[in-house]
């Protein structure tokens, strides 16, 4: 029965709340389409403006990744993670989320798929993706678009939030499926 509520909930909500707002804009006298073609131009011009942001962005990965730099990084850490019992497996997915979520999100669709959903490694895998974020991805976009240029604090503080969530993700997986 509260499986049922909640599908029919989930399906209707955001249908619900547009028809909310566009009545409520209609009751305060708002020109709705008006409003709307123009904020769709400042979209289309934030999204522009942030094409060279993106552009080296993606070429700072490709660059990591071609280069070998992952594969040094994850060779350097092996011992601290068979100290820790931590997944081998799981260190690319754990390095390259706060740089790319399309290569964090094929990593674990890999790991999903060698290792199975249900497995340890997949709960993990799955747990880290939620846990953590693309933190490079959300200052060269974001601070990007508003023009901030020195992001001095925001990149260690935002770097060591993902090392703070795949330590949390790790922990309780090892508690809750250990």
């Amino acid at each position: 029965m509260i499986n049922a509520l909640i599908t029919v909930l989930s399906a209707w909500l955001i249908p619900l709340f547009i028809f909310l707002a566009i009545t409520y804009a209609h009751f305060k006298g708002v020109n709705i389409f008006d409003t709307f073609v123009e904020g769709a131009k400042e979209g289309f011009t934030t999204a522009v403006s942030l094409i060279p942001y993106l552009v080296a962005m993606l070429v700072a990965i490709s660059l990591f990744r071609q280069s070998g730099a992952m594969d040094l990084v994850a060779s350097l850490l092996m011992p601290l993670l068979s100290r820790f019992d931590i997944p081998p497996e799981i260190l690319p997915l754990a390095v390259m989320r706060p740089v790319s979520g399309s290569s964090a999100l094929a990593i674990t669709t890999e790991i999903l798929q060698s290792r199975g959903p249900d497995s340890f490694l997949g709960r993990l895998a799955s747990t880290l993706q939620g846990s953590t974020d693309t933190t490079l991805f959300v200052i060269t976009v974001y601070f990007g678009s508003v023009g901030i240029r020195k992001a001095r604090h925001a990149l260690p503080v935002g770097l060591l939030a993902d090392a703070a969530g795949f330590v949390a993700a790790l922990v309780v997986c090892q508690l809750v499926f250990g």
